[in-house]
């Protein structure tokens, strides 16, 4: 029982309900690809092979609930997993398990794209964002002359936005999760020389913000939870907690039992039908043609002057592309993204729609 005790301690109070359903996703970032600039740097910051994609995962709740941990339990079988294929990234320089360096060490080498977990934070008095969510304003400009790989599979160049705002939270705490083969002190310090095959997992573990915490945008309630970095396959089996006063939900990716919620995207990459995952709640629309190369064309009669914002998505669920349109802009270049099925979401503050495409 020793993991529902850890749990416990992010409870907002002790009579609680359930059932609102106030974790909408778990958002999946591609939010760097290195390249070989970016590899000239090995002798201080450690090994980057080329190619390596850097992860974000945050958690997208409805207005008025926070991020209260992110846990493994054995009773029932609820493991936590985070793994690649190959190996995590550790910045040796300045690389920790949370991202407890300051915004000017992200200047130096690759300490940006370093691996870590996180209640909101992606370096100390700064928050993690979307890139698409980012103003441009006091981006990090790195010292060495690298990190300014173009790649639209990883959305908005670093150069353009970094996803970090001024900002704080609670201070984050761990338990039953650093230690042993699979724990962040073995694989996400700045040795860099964790195994191939990485795996955190835990059956009785957690990291969390005590009372919770709220994305800094209060009505789009993003919170970044972590930050990956590998050149292997990426995959996870999440468990979360959210909350707010008089209620707590508790999301599983698996085993569901009495009060606990299942959603897609806690697996990660999807192993679900995907059409029921992007058009559940939103209104569908249609592209035409739905089949692309260059670029792929939003209707303009469901535009306006009102600048939108879209995502693109891999069928897997990762967001690969982000940006605005409104109908002077209503050409989206998808030249560059890997070639098969992509979904795209279109939303403002009122609404959501969404079309899938084929990239040829």
């Amino acid at each position: 029982m020793r993991n529902i005790t850890l749990v416990i301690l992010f409870f907002f109070t002790c009579l609680v309900s359930y059932a609102q359903n106030g974790l909408e996703r778990i958002i999946v970032e591609k939010y760097y690809i290195s390249d070989i600039n970016d590899a000239t740097l090995n002798d201080v910051g450690g090994e980057l092979p080329v190619g390596s994609t850097t992860y974000r995962i945050y958690v997208d709740m409805l207005p008025g609930f926070r991020f209260q941990s992110c846990y493994g339990s054995d009773i029932p079988d609820h493991p936590l997993i985070i793994a690649t294929s190959r190996k995590f990234f550790n910045n040796e320089d300045r690389g920790a398990i949370f991202p407890t360096f300051n915004k000017n060490a992200t200047k130096n080498n690759t300490v940006l794209l370093d691996s870590w977990v996180s209640g909101g934070y992606a370096c100390a008095g700064n928050l993690g964002i979307l890139k698409s969510e980012d103003n441009g304003v006091e981006t990090v400009v790195n010292n060495d002359g690298i990190l300014k790989n173009i790649n639209p599979d990883a959305g908005i160049a670093l150069t353009q936005e970094d996803g970090l705002i001024t900002g704080s939270t609670n201070q984050l705490i761990v338990a039953g999760i650093t230690e042993g083969d699979s724990g962040l002190n073995r694989l996400l310090d700045n040795t860099n020389d964790g195994p191939m095959g990485s795996m955190i997992m835990t059956t009785n573990g957690l990291w969390g913000v005590p009372g919770g915490t709220a994305g800094p945008d209060t009505v789009q309630n993003i919170v970044l939870i972590g930050q990956f970095t590998t050149d292997g396959d990426f995959s996870f089996e999440l468990n979360v907690q959210v909350g707010k006063i008089g209620t707590v939900e508790q999301y599983v990716a698996r085993n569901r039992e009495g009060d606990e919620i299942t959603i897609p995207s806690l697996v990660y990459p999807l192993s679900v039908n995907t059409d029921d995952y992007f058009f559940s709640k939103v209104s569908k629309f249609e592209l035409s043609p739905n089949i692309v190369s260059e670029s792929l064309v939003i209707p303009q009669n469901m535009l306006s002057m009102i600048d939108y914002k879209y995502e693109i998505f891999e069928v897997t669920g990762a967001l690969v592309h982000s940006g605005h349109v409104n109908i002077n802009s209503a050409l989206i270049p998808t030249h560059n993204l890997q070639s098969g099925l992509h979904f795209i979401r279109i939303y403002d503050n009122k609404q959501i729609k969404v079309a899938k495409f084929v990239k040829m």
